[in-house]
């Protein structure tokens, strides 16, 4: 249960379609001058390095981010690459952020960060690079943090739900969990990262998400898997209350994935 560590896929191309469509929307909440909460079940260390062992292994980083910025998917203009010209140049060209520090990076003064890391190595290191940002992480399951905290204070804001889903049994919890996360948080944006796999294990998530939820924006992108034996072969995006403008967001990052 806890033997997950995303150093080994920081930077996959999941991570850039994920962090690509989450930096817009923080974005998009922090144009207008009202206070925000955002809310992570699954925070990971907050910052990687590239060019550790682990990130080296598996070469994910390569196929993703760093093919990303040398082949300029995103304008320098994009949420995303200003975060990430952000987080190179108060950490090093190596540097690269995971969803809470470009949360931290996005967010103001007067906003609040609830972030959720079960794995004791992982924390630590969550801890250590969050510190200066004010953030509060909870060592506890992500899930019932969340239901905790919501409503929050700022109660307009996103919560991110990104699970490794090395738990088999959070592709059937999952749907109940944002039904009670909505019924006590009407106004928040909601967003799940989910996994494209050849196995189908995430389909019947998503058709009965479909079901309770169908105003919410599903976007998907699909990619060659990783290597031999990888099921993953796309990242997926399922956002109850889309912001305005989403969609047309996510159709030109689909648009930069079928050309890449």
């Amino acid at each position: 249960m806890l033997s997950y560590q995303h150093i080994y896929h920081a930077g996959n191309l999941a991570d850039v379609h994920k962090h690509a469509l989450l930096a817009w929307m923080l974005d998009y909440l922090t144009r207008k001058d009202k206070p925000l909460s955002y809310i992570e079940t699954h925070a990971g260390r907050g910052l990687y390095r590239l060019d550790a062992t682990e990130a080296l292994k598996t070469g994910e980083a390569a196929q993703g981010i760093e093919r990303a910025t040398d082949e300029g998917w995103f304008a320098a203009t994009h949420p995303y690459s200003r975060l990430l010209s952000q987080v190179t140049g108060l950490y090093g060209d190596t540097a690269y952020p995971g969803s809470p520090m470009l949360a931290a990076l996005a967010l103001r003064p007067g906003d609040k960060m609830n972030l959720a890391e079960l794995h004791p190595r992982e924390r630590a290191a969550l801890e250590a690079a969050m510190g200066p940002y004010g953030a509060h992480i909870h060592a506890r399951d992500g899930f019932a943090m969340a239901l905790a905290v919501v409503p929050p204070t700022p109660r307009r804001g996103l919560m991110l739900i990104d699970p490794s889903y090395e738990v088999k049994t959070d592709y059937d919890t999952i749907p109940g969990f944002i039904d009670k996360v909505t019924r006590k948080w009407n106004v928040g944006i909601v967003a799940l990262w989910y996994p494209i796999l050849g196995s189908g294990a995430h389909e019947p998530m998503l058709r009965t998400l479909q079901q309770a939820h169908p105003e919410a924006l599903r976007h998907e992108v699909a990619f060659v898997p990783a290597g031999d034996g990888h099921g993953m072969s796309g990242s997926g995006m399922f956002v109850v209350n889309p912001p305005f403008g989403l969609e047309a967001e996510a159709a030109a990052i689909g648009c930069v994935f079928d050309h890449a």
